[in-house]
C-alpha cells in the first residue's frame, strides 16, 4: 500500500497533501503530526487519494467537526464524510 504525506505552511495554517491510500495506519500517523497544531489552521488537500478505509473517513469526519478543512476531496469521500456526520450530502 503506498501512501504519503506532505506537509507544508502557508500564512493561513499548515496543509497536508496525502496521496495513495488511506488506512487507519495512515490516519493514526496523520494525527500524530497534527500534534498541537489548533484544528482551525489545518487543512487536508485530498486531492491525490485513491482509496479510504472507513476508519479513515471517521477520522476526517471528526477533523472536520473539529475545524479542519478538508479540500480538494473526491465526491465518493465527501459523501461518506458527510454520512458518517450525519448530514445530508453537499450538492456541488
Amino acid at each position: 500500500m503506498t501512501y504519503r504525506i506532505r506537509r507544508s505552511e502557508d500564512p493561513h495554517g499548515t496543509i497536508f497533501d496525502l496521496s495513495g491510500e488511506l488506512d487507519s495506519e495512515h490516519a493514526a500517523r496523520l494525527e500524530e503530526l497534527i500534534g498541537d497544531t489548533p484544528y482551525g489552521t489545518i487543512r487536508f488537500n485530498l486531492g491525490e487519494v485513491t482509496l479510504v478505509a472507513r476508519d479513515s473517513v471517521r477520522f476526517l469526519a471528526l477533523a472536520e467537526s473539529r475545524g479542519t478543512r478538508i479540500v480538494d476531496c473526491p465526491d465518493y469521500v465527501r459523501s461518506w464524510i458527510d454520512a458518517e456526520r450525519g448530514m445530508p450530502t453537499r450538492k456541488r
